[in-house]
């Protein structure tokens, strides 16, 4: 999932769509230099003086003051007002909204199952010409076919993260003499010499309110990548073999040898039970106070660490790549993100989507801080931390083999509804891997 933010790819774009994004109506320009310079003649083709437009999205706290204040020269140019609203309840909230009658004009959604799910019903309005234009322009084929059902495109990619880290204390590491592993199986010689010494070295909460589960997904999904080709991924998330397959099965279970091992688990909180009450946004909080040594978490994790931890190689945090486990079957990468998605087509509200999907928005937004984004205009040096340098490093790298969050592409009821549901069961002891495998299979729409 994006939040969270969350999310869930390669990068190549013709020439000629670069050009033509320069003359577009509603370009605006995409030169990055001129993004957050007081320069209102940047946005001319944007204005539209005196209208509002509602956002409503997963992305809270820090992260959200970050956003609306990337857009504040944007709205003060243009004239456009943008109400922003982030909630922890926002994939079961937006439904409820959208069904009421009370959509917001723009929806920044991280699963691509929702999506077809609200173009299917005709509640979504596709792209205009313009932004279709920019978001062409800016991102890949892989990357629009996420937000495209029946052939069109209903949003633009925005935010991006990068899922496959494992976050760490350097300075622990230095203190101890751990070393970073490069291999599964140095990750989990790593794991059994600190439980060695009785403490716990691996951290997790996958509490996250309505969206309770996700975390646990973001495991197995990770794990399928490592243990089967990316094909067999694919097969998976597209239900071409069973949710219950044998292969699925190899992945939870090895995923279990970590998340269900009481000595590994869960260091600060508890045992592997506490792991589906810890919030997300806490469970790797106990690497700050020597509690837990280890936590698998998204690049956006960054965003949680208490205001002055020093996120660096020799900071406070920093993290590794999650290990492959056969160094020859490459080096797999999960991810996720968001997409704008309209839920409106007033002229102020494409314009907004527009500008979103431009490269000015992403460098404005980058020079913030806490911004990863697969948007090809972005320019790396305005990337500030450096996991986000990392992870727009391996967005921008065609030779990654990158996938999107499975339970963000499967349809909506299963991948935001049972397979959050079932893998707390399975945290909890409620059901076992082939009970819990069963019941999402079950699940699936027929």
């Amino acid at each position: 999932m994006a939040v969270k933010s969350r999310p869930r790819q390669a990068l190549a774009v013709a020439t000629a769509l670069g050009l033509a994004l320069t003359a577009a109506a509603c370009g605006g320009g995409d030169d990055n230099s001129s993004a957050g310079t007081g320069d209102c003649s940047t946005y001319d083709a944007y204005k539209h003086d005196g209208t509002e437009v509602s956002i409503y999205a997963s992305i809270r706290d820090t992260e959200a003051d970050l956003l609306e204040e990337s857009w504040s020269e944007f709205s003060e140019c243009t004239g456009i007002t943008i109400n922003y609203e982030g909630s922890g309840e926002f994939e079961a909230q937006l439904q409820v909204r959208v069904d009421g009658g009370n959509a917001p004009d723009i929806a920044f959604i991280p699963q691509p199952g929702l999506i077809k799910r609200f173009a299917d019903s005709g509640k979504l309005k596709a792209v205009s010409a313009d932004t279709k234009t920019q978001a062409e322009a800016n991102y890949s084929a892989d990357w629009l076919k996420y937000a495209t059902v029946n052939g069109q495109l209903y949003g633009a990619p925005f935010g991006s993260n990068v899922k496959s880290f494992v976050w760490y204390s350097p300075k622990t590491f230095t203190e101890k003499g751990y070393k970073v592993p490069t291999t599964w199986d140095e990750m989990i010689a790593l794991s059994d010499q600190i439980a060695g010494t009785g403490e716990k070295p691996w951290c997790a909460g996958i509490e996250s309110g309505d969206a309770t589960g996700w975390p646990a997904t973001d495991w197995l999904e990770d794990v399928m990548l490592r243990t089967q080709t990316p094909e067999v991924y694919d097969q998976w998330v597209n239900h071409e073999i069973p949710f219950n397959d044998p292969k699925i099965a190899e992945a939870l279970d090895r995923a279990g040898t970590i998340l269900k091992n009481d000595k590994y688990v869960n260091g600060g909180y508890g045992d592997s039970k506490s792991i589906s009450t810890t919030a997300f946004q806490e469970g790797g909080l106990p690497i700050l106070e020597d509690k837990c040594t280890l936590h698998r978490q998204a690049s956006f994790y960054a965003n949680q660490w208490p205001e002055g931890t020093k996120v660096a190689e020799d900071g406070d945090v920093y993290a590794f790549y999650f290990p492959a486990i056969d160094a020859a079957g490459g080096k797999p990468v999960l991810g996720a993100g968001e997409f704008t998605v309209a839920f409106a087509d007033r002229p102020e509200v494409q314009a907004v989507q527009t500008y979103l999907a431009s490269g000015e928005h992403a460098n404005t937004r980058a020079k913030l801080g806490n911004w990863v984004s697969a948007n090809k205009k972005l320019d790396i040096n305005n990337v500030q931390n450096p996991i986000d340098k990392l992870s727009v490093g391996i967005l921008q790298d065609a030779s990654t083999v990158f996938r999107f969050d499975g339970s963000d592409l499967m349809p909506a009821s299963v991948g935001t509804g049972t397979f959050w549901k079932g893998m707390v069961d399975w945290i909890n002891g409620g059901k076992d891997t082939a009970g819990t495998l069963k019941y999402i299979e079950d699940s699936w729409p027929k």
